[in-house]
């Protein structure tokens, strides 16, 4: 196994104090947004020997067991991270596998620079991902009931009546488009790109639905689903965040959702979403392709944003913990690349086994405990991280007597259902 050093990426929306407080460690002063854990070739985690990704590359077999290798290749298939914003995300979308594979192998043959601003594929890989709150979070995710959408619209064009300006006639489109929809996903896709394009129209849009917004307040049918207040209160907040952003406006399309520690929510393909405060423990495919769609200075390339967003109004993708018997709570989000357990232990409990099938990274963020394998063991305190390779497998947390209080940690392996873990 191997002690891990992790680099904290210093993205402007970040926390400045979240990410340190959750490790036990002074704050940098700098926003530290994301804290990646894994093999990444961005950010790989280091190890005594090297990278991560270097040591998996000089025995990926070893490290990454068979099944692993066969279904994924010779890489960690999972990045973790610690996720702490401030400030909102971008609103954004993440491609399908045959998405991702086609759109790089494009944009080598274009010859565009890996690193350029307006490149859309920075790997071959899908990127779903989850996270799992460690404090109050909240976030948008995925386009909520197209009649609660038109609600919304509806009361902000019945403000704006009377008034023929380019913001109201949007507005108006906007409602007119959801109330009288045929094929809800057309009419979303339609609304979405004419925001995305509207220019000088969806600056005006956002600053009337910023004066009119009260109206939203008053919408008691969306309760308890939707949260008129809290719709109204994010509209707000985005549009002074990010002025005249059509990311505002767009919000009022999805699911404003909020949750409680422990609680968890999965991102497939084609979500579009944006988380918008909290810190949680995010976990994904080994993947950083984004698709932009607003609430960011960056790059949105509206074709491919377009093809890449699933504009079906589904439920919100919540994730239940699956209780073992010994305690610990396991999210499985039913993609295969990853699973995500959390394990916490008062002192003098029984060693908990981890679910291993492959590789192996597991976090403390409270107490200390012993990670043990048949090949040796490694005391991880606070804010400490270790990689097991597949071939040290079964591994098992201990509780240590220097730790009074127990312990809570995490811990990621992939979701394979082949039990085959032979190095």
């Amino acid at each position: 196994m191997h002690l891990l050093d992790n680099q904290i990426r210093n993205y402007a929306w970040g926390s400045t104090t979240a990410i340190a407080e959750a490790l036990g460690k002074a704050p940098s002063g700098r926003p530290e947004a994301e804290l990646w854990i894994g093999a990444h070739p961005d950010a790989p985690s280091a190890t005594a020997t090297g990278p991560l990704d270097q040591v998996i590359a000089e025995d990926p077999e070893h490290y990454l067991g068979a099944a692993s290798r066969t279904a994924f290749g010779a890489r960690l298939p999972f990045l973790t991270k610690l996720l702490a914003a401030d400030a909102p995300l971008s609103l954004q979308v993440h491609p399908t596998l045959e998405q991702a594979r086609a759109g790089f192998a494009a944009e080598n043959s274009a010859g565009v620079p890996r690193e350029a601003p307006h490149r859309n594929y920075k790997d071959d890989n899908h990127k779903p991902e989850m996270i799992l709150a460690l404090t109050d979070f909240e976030a948008l995710c995925g386009f909520r009931p197209v009649p609660e959408s038109a609600q919304l619209f509806q009361a902000l064009a019945a403000a704006a009546q009377g008034q023929d300006g380019d913001g109201a006639r949007l507005l108006r489109f906007c409602a007119d488009t959801l109330t009288e929809a045929t094929d809800e996903s057309a009419a979303l896709h339609s609304i979405v790109e004419s925001l995305i394009s509207g220019g000088d129209a969806v600056a005006d849009a956002v600053e009337q639905a910023v004066e009119s917004s009260s109206a939203i307040e008053s919408l008691d049918s969306l309760q308890p689903q939707g949260n008129p207040s809290a719709t109204a209160a994010t509209l707000r907040d985005l549009a002074q965040e990010y002025p005249a952003d059509p990311g505002a406006l767009i919000s009022l399309l999805l699911n404003r959702v909020s949750l409680d520690p422990g609680e968890c929510l999965a991102l497939p393909a084609g979500n579009m979403h944006a988380y918008l405060s909290g810190l949680g423990v995010e976990v994904m495919a080994s993947s950083d392709n984004v698709l932009r769609g607003g609430l960011t200075p960056k790059h949105i390339d509206i074709p491919e944003l377009l093809r890449t967003v699933d504009f079906r109004s589904l439920p919100v993708p919540r994730v239940t913990a699956e209780l073992s018997e010994l305690g610990q709570e396991i999210y499985r989000p039913g993609f295969a690349e990853f699973q995500l357990q959390r394990i916490s232990s008062g002192p003098g409990a029984q060693p908990v086994p981890l679910a291993q099938r492959g590789p192996l990274l597991v976090l403390v963020l409270q107490g200390a405990a012993r990670l043990d394998t048949p090949r040796g063991d490694l005391q991880l305190n606070r804010g400490q991280s270790a990689f097991v390779a597949a071939a040290e497998a079964p591994a098992m947390l201990h509780p240590v007597e220097q730790s009074p209080e127990g312990y809570l940690a995490f811990a990621v392996t992939t979701d394979l259902v082949t039990t085959d873990l032979e190095a």
